[in-house]
């Protein structure tokens, strides 16, 4: 894998290019949950299709349009604040209009020494990133930071960086387009944005209190082990973690509907079918005792599975995905068949409905909604495949060759089981596939891709190496 070692400009402040509102904005009660106070990425990679590399001064292109998106996303140039209220403190954001940090770079490396297609892991990827210094801390600190690479070869790498408390990926996506279509020197954003957190805040009743009591039982009793005693967790901690990325293209995706009954092959989701058979692969190739209780967790977002009146307006760019979890024996999950896995996938998003939502908005607002999975059983999953594509584009000098989610960095509490980020990119026959980023210790590493190469009719799975 190819190294290299970016050339940084100091960091500089970019501020809104006009006055902006001075105002406190309340985030949701999804917003707030603790285990988004930290800072999530995404990666783009650019190829140069013009002779001489980029136009004059890209850098000064995308400030520009960095100063003018933030004039309609004005509260992303303010700072986050603790605020006290009776039960302890409310996290809001001060619009005021203090900027977000731009850093231009340079690496001494072209775009065609990196492994094609573009998937993590990205080499070298914190020379490409900015650096947020302690990834938790996110009060009074800048919420978006962009550092724009140029290689050698005239193509651009660019890293956005947000803080997770104030937009999910699709909202972070959002505001790169947003970003990207001022630079090119469109008037507005195809896309106007829309705050609306109090969608995603609690209302709250007897009624909700009573179902929040049930919902919370109802988690309680769904993260209950059986009675036999657990073993001591894997120790995954102890042999060298790697990631790989695997790619589900038509041909994959066709072997797996295949091998479910024609009902189920029919009605599932490609995410059904992938999530089913990643999570029943990586179990096996853990070695589970048959009797470990092994979940896999996904996020169902509000944007489209919420039917509520008003539903989320388009523009909305907060925090929008609940989880839903599936579980299973280790045993009953790997000696059932793909279609039993595929089955507990769909009747877990099925439970996602608008009534568990709303019970879900009140636990968190009440402080008592707890996400604390045991990462050496539990596979968490977040499909962001519908987030990037080729409408993030610089103009008609470059084109988008790939680019995603580069892995979650300090803070999240995930470092020994990351989350896996389903992405999209295109194989080299052209065909658009589903990737699956995937992190286990070495040996089981090994295991997962014969699982895969097994369950896919592919000799060896692809992947990256």
């Amino acid at each position: 894998m190819v190294t290299f070692t970016a050339c940084r400009s100091k960091p500089e402040l970019v501020l809104p290019a006009r006055a902006t509102p001075r105002e406190v904005r309340s985030l949701s009660d999804v917003d707030r949950q603790p285990i988004l106070r930290s800072y999530t990425t995404v990666i783009e990679f650019f190829r140069c299709l013009v002779p001489g590399g980029a136009p004059a001064q890209p850098a000064s292109a995308l400030k520009a349009g960095l100063a003018e998106a933030l004039v309609h996303y004005y509260p992303v140039a303010g700072r986050l604040r603790e605020l006290p209220v009776p039960h302890g403190k409310k996290l809001v954001v001060d619009c005021t209009a203090e900027g977000v940090v731009f850093v231009e770079a340079h690496a001494n490396v072209r775009l065609e020494e990196f492994a094609m297609p573009l998937v993590p892991p990205y080499p070298c990827v914190d020379e490409l990133v900015c650096d947020v210094g302690d990834a938790g801390a996110i009060v009074g600190k800048p919420l978006l930071y962009l550092q724009m690479t140029q290689l050698r070869c005239g193509g651009i790498v660019l890293a956005l960086t947000m803080c997770h408390s104030v937009v999910d990926a699709f909202g972070l996506v959002q505001i790169f387009r947003c970003i990207l279509d001022l630079a090119r020197g469109e008037a507005q954003p195809a896309v106007l944005p829309s705050w609306e957190r109090h969608l995603l805040t609690s209302s709250f009743s007897p009624e909700a209190a009573a179902m929040a009591e049930e919902a919370a039982h109802d988690d309680s009793s769904e993260a209950q082990t059986s009675s036999t005693p657990a073993p001591p967790p894997l120790p995954l901690d102890e042999e060298e973690m790697v990631t790989r990325s695997f790619l589900f293209g038509p041909r994959e995706v066709a072997v797996l509907r295949s091998g479910v009954p024609a009902r189920l092959g029919r009605s599932s989701t490609v995410f059904e079918l992938i999530t089913a058979a990643v999570w029943r692969c990586r179990a096996a190739a853990l070695e589970h005792a048959s009797h470990d209780r092994v979940s896999v967790w996904f996020l169902s977002n509000a944007r489209g599975s919420w039917k509520r009146d008003p539903p989320l307006p388009t523009g909305f760019y907060g925090n929008a995905p609940f989880i839903a979890r599936a579980e299973a024996a280790a045993g009953e999950l790997c000696d059932g068949g793909l279609a039993r896995a595929v089955e507990l996938v769909h009747e877990a998003k099925l439970r996602v409905t608008d009534e568990h939502v709303r019970s879900v908005l009140d636990l968190m607002a009440r402080g008592e909604y707890r996400v604390d999975p045991d990462l050496d059983q539990t596979f968490l999953v977040s499909d962001i495949t519908r987030c990037g594509d080729d409408s993030l584009n610089l103009g008609c000098w470059a084109e988008r060759v790939g680019g995603g989610a580069p892995g979650l960095g300090p803070g999240h509490g995930f470092a020994r089981s990351p989350p896996s980020f389903f992405m999209s990119c295109k194989d080299a026959n052209g065909d658009v596939c589903v990737v699956v980023p995937m992190c286990l210790p070495e040996t089981a590493m090994a295991r997962f891709a014969s699982q895969i190469a097994a369950l896919t009719n592919v000799p060896i799975a692809r992947s990256s190496m």
